[in-house]
């Protein structure tokens, strides 16, 4: 299968942003098993760039990761804790993937790339690992090339929730930021 040519572009926009960059060393800091980074902290990143504006704040950067071993909460606000303490005041949202099937009413995901393909928009469903020889591994089930258009689609699981879909472009508010998005989907 010949990769989405915006997927190879993607990785060169993430690795030249200073402040993403450091934000994946962080959590790589964390030992985390099949971490990634992904949602706002990638798509609103890419976003400001692709029309142009400074980089926004970020309302939370969202850090993924798998263990099925151990899916307590306790495990995720020791992660938050420890990333706060290495770069205090930015706005970490740590979460297991293993257990969050439950709260969104799915399967048991196998993995966080598969967590990452029930996201309900295709630009959010993009992510990025920093492995340990600084190499880039980019998740985006669903491919990077709406992200890269300013284009919002719902995922296959988006279609299946349509109105979970919709409820969540209408809180988001994304167009006020970026009034060059297409969004569709929501009639």
């Amino acid at each position: 299968m010949t990769p989405d040519p915006q997927t190879l572009i993607l990785p060169n926009m993430l690795t030249s942003d200073a402040g993403l960059m450091a934000i994946l060393r962080a959590v790589r800091g964390l030992g985390l098993p099949d971490w990634a980074v992904g949602a706002g902290a990638i798509r609103n990143r890419i976003w400001d760039r692709l029309f142009g504006l400074p980089d926004g704040p970020l309302a939370d950067i969202d850090v993924l990761f798998f263990d099925a071993v151990d899916t307590t909460s306790a495990r995720e606000r020791s992660a938050e804790a420890a990333l706060t303490e290495v770069t205090p005041g930015l706005p970490w949202s740590v979460r297991n993937q293993a257990r969050m099937h439950l709260r969104n009413g799915d399967a048991p995901y196998r993995d966080t790339a598969d967590a990452v393909a029930h996201w309900l928009e295709t630009p959010t469903a993009v992510a990025a690992r920093l492995e340990a020889d600084d190499g880039l591994t980019l998740i985006a089930p669903h491919g990077a090339a709406d992200l890269l258009a300013g284009r919002v689609r719902p995922t296959p699981r988006g279609r299946d929730k349509p109105g979970e879909y919709r409820a969540r472009i209408a809180a988001k508010g994304w167009q006020r930021r970026w009034p060059e998005l297409v969004i569709e989907g929501v009639t």
